[in-house]
């Protein structure tokens, strides 16, 4: 049950911890490193899972110029996160298929992506111009955010907005369910990821139950995502089935990949359905019911 003694986490210092952060991390001489603009993609999900969250708490103006603050940055950061991403995966899946990766040496294609980044090239002039932009469109978000009165939280709108992001997954896994489209699934991530950030600040009404739902939007997410990587490689490949220009090796390196993908659905399935199926309800998952709230 939810009163108005209840306590959840508070958003101001949680947005500027994650807008910190990333400075700290922008800032830093690890970056470009796949490790230092992973985190800051994450920290920039999170941010805006909770505009997201907060949109009915706050003046409009002021989730629009953060929200597209958090977006852009985002945008941008997504540019180094591909390649890197794309060489791991088939380095993984590399492993369990020596000899068709041994056949398919020469392949412009895969050796494009297999090659490692050469190092006096990877923080050219592009990529700090990149970097600086980022860094100043966040430190002004993150005095606005510093100084901006978020007043004071009205719990039931916030379960409102919570449990809309919950009901919208749920119509989405219905969609992709009945029809696995890959820009579906990756929706489905996406959305995935808001309701983990944003069920993080409603930990404190409910601590084991919540985190138990955290663990699963976890897992769930990972498994989309690495369904979703495989997508992009082939994208990447430009494969087409029964194109000329195809190998019998490189048909065969895409119906692995779509091999793989199989085997994540299949873990992805149970999940979304355990957490999303129809009939079933946030407050179930939360452990909680949501009351009319009387201060």
């Amino acid at each position: 049950m939810i009163t108005g003694q209840t306590v959840m986490k508070e958003f101001k210092p949680c947005l500027s911890g994650y807008i910190a952060e990333s400075l700290h991390l922008l800032r830093s001489e690890t970056f470009p490193d796949e490790d230092s603009v992973h985190d800051v993609r994450v920290l920039m999900k999170k941010s805006r899972a909770v505009m997201k969250l907060i949109r009915d708490q706050v003046e409009r103006s002021f989730f629009e110029k953060e929200y597209d603050t958090f977006r852009e940055a985002g945008r941008i950061l997504a540019e180094w996160r591909e390649t890197a991403v794309h060489r791991r995966t088939l380095k993984t899946i590399r492993k369990s298929n020596k000899k068709l990766f041994e056949r398919l040496k020469g392949n412009p294609k895969l050796d494009a992506i297999l090659a490692k980044p050469d190092k006096q090239s990877a923080f050219d002039q592009v990529n700090a111009e990149r970097t600086e932009k980022i860094i100043e469109i966040l430190n002004k978000s993150y005095y606005r955010v510093r100084f901006y009165n978020f007043g004071k939280p009205d719990f039931k709108i916030l379960y409102q907005s919570l449990n809309k992001t919950y009901l919208d997954l749920s119509k989405l896994y219905l969609e992709c369910r009945n029809n696995p489209k890959p820009l579906k699934l990756h929706r489905l991530r996406k959305k995935v990821k808001d309701l983990l950030y944003q069920v993080y600040f409603f930990r404190p009404l409910n601590p084991l139950k919540v985190k138990k739902l955290e663990e699963r939007l976890i897992a769930l997410a990972q498994y989309l995502g690495k369904y979703n990587d495989i997508t992009q490689i082939i994208l990447s490949f430009g494969y087409k089935v029964g194109e000329a220009e195809n190998t019998s090796e490189f048909d065969e390196l895409v119906a692995v990949l779509r091999g793989v993908q199989d085997e994540y659905l299949m873990e992805i399935w149970p999940l979304s359905f355990q957490l999303f199926r129809p009939g079933q309800k946030l407050e179930n998952l939360l452990g909680y019911k949501m009351l009319i709230i009387q201060d």
